[in-house]
C-alpha cells in the first residue's frame, strides 16, 4: 500500500488524514494501553500513562467522528450480519471520500449491490477499486471499465472475476499468459 493511497493532499500542501490512518492509530493505542496495563509499573506511573493513552484514544475517536459523524456505529452497522444491501448503499452515499476505512469495508461486503460497487469504483483509494475488481457482485460494465484503469493493473483481478464478459476475461487471461512467457524468457 502506498502512502498516497491513504492520504490526500490539501491545497496548502499538507495531507488530510483519512479514517484508515486514524483508525489504525486508535487500534495501535488500544494495544499500547493493554500492554501498559499488563506491565509491572508503579501505581502512580501506571495511572498517569493510562490517562495519557486514554486521552489519545479519545482524540482519535473524536477525529473519526469529525470525518464521519457516528463513525463507530456506522462501522458496526456494516459489520453486522443483518445489514441489508440498501443500508450499505445508503452508508456509501453518505460517507465522505475521506472515510477510506468505511468505504473499503463496504466495497468488500458480500451483500453490497452492483450499483454501489459501480459508484465506488471511481474512488481514489486503490484498495477500494481492487476490492471491486474482484467482487462477485460487480457488474460487467464496471469490470470492463476497471480493466482499462491506467492508475493500477486492475485488469489482472478482472481476468478472474466470473462476472467479467467472457471475451474480456479470455483477452485478459491471454495477456497474462503472454506476460508470463516474456518473463520466463527474460530470466533464461
Amino acid at each position: 500500500m502506498r502512502r498516497s493511497d491513504l492520504v490526500r493532499n490539501s491545497p496548502r500542501g499538507k495531507s488530510a488524514r483519512t479514517s484508515q490512518i486514524v483508525f489504525g492509530e486508535r487500534q495501535h493505542l488500544l494495544r499500547v494501553l493493554d500492554s501498559v496495563e499488563r506491565s509491572a509499573l508503579p501505581a502512580a506511573r501506571l495511572e498517569q500513562e493510562r490517562r495519557i493513552i486514554e486521552q489519545l484514544i479519545h482524540a482519535r475517536t473524536q477525529e473519526l467522528n469529525r470525518i464521519n459523524a457516528g463513525w463507530d456505529e456506522k462501522i458496526g452497522q456494516v459489520l453486522s450480519a443483518e445489514v441489508k444491501p440498501d443500508a450499505l448503499d445508503q452508508l456509501s452515499r453518505q460517507a465522505p471520500k475521506e472515510d477510506y476505512y468505511l468505504l473499503r469495508l463496504i466495497s468488500e461486503h458480500p451483500k453490497v449491490p452492483a450499483k454501489t460497487l459501480n459508484r465506488l469504483s471511481h474512488h481514489p483509494y486503490a484498495a477500494i477499486r481492487e476490492n471491486i475488481a474482484r467482487h462477485p457482485n460487480s457488474d460487467a460494465a464496471t469490470l470492463s471499465r476497471l480493466s482499462r484503469d491506467r492508475s493500477q493493473p486492475l485488469w489482472y483481478l478482472v481476468a478472474f472475476n466470473p462476472n467479467a464478459p467472457a471475451p474480456l476475461r479470455k483477452k485478459l487471461q491471454e495477456r497474462m499468459r503472454r506476460l508470463g512467457e516474456r518473463s520466463a524468457t527474460a530470466t533464461q
